[in-house]
């Protein structure tokens, strides 16, 4: 379709014609779409970047989240069996790339690290001319990215962040995520602790020092202090330590008898099987058997943390042995890619840019706030989740939470989680203002 740029003389022309004239200009505002907004990839490539922890303590999940993104560009450019491109319902896509142009991408290696995370978005809208960036592990990476490209008007599709802070106090018109929180993860888990441990209990935390432990820690303390636990004591690590000795010393001493590791990636994998070194599981304290609890964790960190992981209970915003359709035909579509099911940081990458491209396609342009405006509010289903929805007033998805469990007696190394609980969308839905922030304006900035 030909764009029609207006000169002085077609305004003045337009105005004499009177007001309907003016009222009528749909292609006069895509023409102005096309001068007002960063990176427009009508005359240029279409660009994605993809930018994950590939090296730090989260590199594990970051390059699984990569190949998620990698299957995702294939199936919406139409290679492959096409994935959950065949359960996503409704579905735009054609399977013929985006607005009829195949898609490329940019990757970028966030270091796990937030000004590493921020300085690599900014080198793939500026030097790389991204339309969208996607990736984090950390919600430090994903809070400071998705501030930058509300800065720059690109739009940014979170990946693993379990911080309430990104779509809560730092929430942005121009951020989505698919990823649950930390507040949803204490809903969740809360009866199943109830139900495993009693309501009296006394906690010991050991938390992650960075915005994701913190709001962990708040939302899992609130959550069990309802059931009727006490919180003995609240201790911050610090992020990539190796040895917890030092931290897991005064846990013996404590009056506990729950210790709650708010630890992610190789901080779980590295403190848990410290924890039961240290006998932690075979004490008694208060007369009761000691527990451990990790309120959310990945089968990655399962298949790392070992032995250790037998029991533990914990919640996962998805898991790779679920029976539904979305699920079977991701987990086909990547074992035949790469030769092992996927993980649930496999699974969100992959997710968020289906759900971006789609949402182009729905819009019938790159032009970011239409595309946010498709996005807002966008009810969907087949993505393995169950009914999903995009809440407009923060950007969060809501969708079930599952409660998971170490499995005892697995089958293979990849057999390591069972799925013991489904937490509906409704349980976990929560009132927007809790969490403060707003989400800014609609209109981009020139990067």
């Amino acid at each position: 379709m030909a764009i029609f740029k207006p000169t002085r003389r077609s305004l003045i022309k337009g105005a004499g014609a009177g007001i309907a004239a003016l009222g009528t200009p749909y292609i006069f505002t895509r023409g102005a779409w096309a001068q007002n907004f960063c990176n427009d990839p009508t005359n240029g490539k279409i660009v994605l970047g993809f930018n994950v922890p590939q090296t730090g303590s989260y590199a594990e999940e970051g390059l699984e989240q990569l190949k998620g993104y990698e299957l995702a560009v294939k199936h919406i450019n139409g290679e492959g069996d096409g994935g959950l491109m065949k359960t996503l319902k409704p579905i735009a896509l054609k399977g013929n790339g985006v607005l009829g142009r195949k898609v490329e991408y940019v990757t970028g290696d966030t270091q796990t690290n937030t000004d590493a995370a921020r300085d690599g978005a900014r080198r793939m809208i500026e030097r790389d001319k991204a339309i969208m960036v996607t990736g984090s592990v950390t919600s430090g990476e994903a809070i400071a990215q998705q501030s930058l490209c509300q800065e720059m008007g690109v739009i940014y599709m979170s990946g693993l962040t379990h911080s309430n802070d990104t779509t809560g106090k730092d929430k942005r018109r121009y951020g989505f995520r698919h990823f649950f929180n930390a507040y949803q993860s204490g809903v969740a888990i809360a009866p199943f602790l109830a139900q495993e441990y009693g309501k009296d209990r006394r906690a010991y935390h050991l938390t992650a020092d960075y915005t994701w432990g913190w709001t962990q820690e708040e939302s899992i303390k609130n959550a069990t202090e309802a059931l009727g636990w006490e919180t003995v004591a609240t201790v911050r690590t610090p992020l990539g330590l190796g040895d917890y000795s030092q931290y897991l010393t005064p846990v013996l001493n404590s009056g506990a008898d729950v210790l709650i590791l708010n630890h992610y990636g190789h901080d779980m994998v590295n403190s848990l099987p410290q924890a039961v070194q240290f006998g932690l599981r075979d004490r008694q304290a208060n007369g009761k058997n000691f527990e451990i609890v990790v309120p959310m964790f990945s089968e990655l960190m399962a298949v790392g943390a070992g032995e250790a992981v037998k029991g533990i209970i914990g919640t996962s915003n998805w898991q790779w042995s679920l029976d539904d359709e979305g699920t079977k035909a991701f987990t086909k579509s990547y074992g035949e890619a790469y030769g092992e099911p996927p993980s649930q940081s496999a699974h969100t990458g992959y997710v968020q840019t289906i759900l971006y491209a789609d949402a182009v396609e729905r819009a019938g342009t790159f032009y970011p706030p239409e595309v946010i405006k498709a996005l807002e509010g966008f009810e969907f289903d087949g993505m393995g989740n169950g009914h999903t929805v995009y809440r407009d007033s923060d950007h969060q998805c809501f969708k079930e939470v599952l409660v998971v469990r170490g499995n005892e007696n697995p089958s293979s190394r990849f057999d390591v989680l069972n799925v013991i609980g489904k937490t509906t969308r409704e349980d976990v839905t929560y009132d927007a203002s809790i969490f403060g922030g707003e989400l800014g304006p609609y209109e981009p900035n020139k990067c």
